[in-house]
């Protein structure tokens, strides 16, 4: 499977921040590509991983599962990088 890790990290800034604008601003990425991306990712894994409402986001079943995952990817990439 091909997998882009910087979706999987565009994902865990999103859950992170609660938002696609907030997580956006803090990647500097318009919020239409962060959008775009969650989506690929998604579509990629066959699964819905985030509730979206017009004010907030939430976790699926599917997305809290994945997130545990990638929050541990995400902090070793931290601890590799320092």
């Amino acid at each position: 499977m091909t997998h882009d890790l910087n979706d999987t990290l565009i994902f865990v800034k999103v859950v992170e921040q609660g938002s696609f604008i907030a997580a956006a601003n803090a990647l500097g990425l318009p919020k239409t590509t962060v959008s775009r991306k969650v989506q690929e990712l998604e579509t990629r894994l066959g699964a819905r991983l985030l509730h979206r409402t017009t004010r907030r986001i939430g976790l699926t079943e599917a997305g809290s599962v994945y997130h545990e995952h990638c929050q541990r990817i995400a902090r070793e990439l931290e601890e590799a990088e320092s």
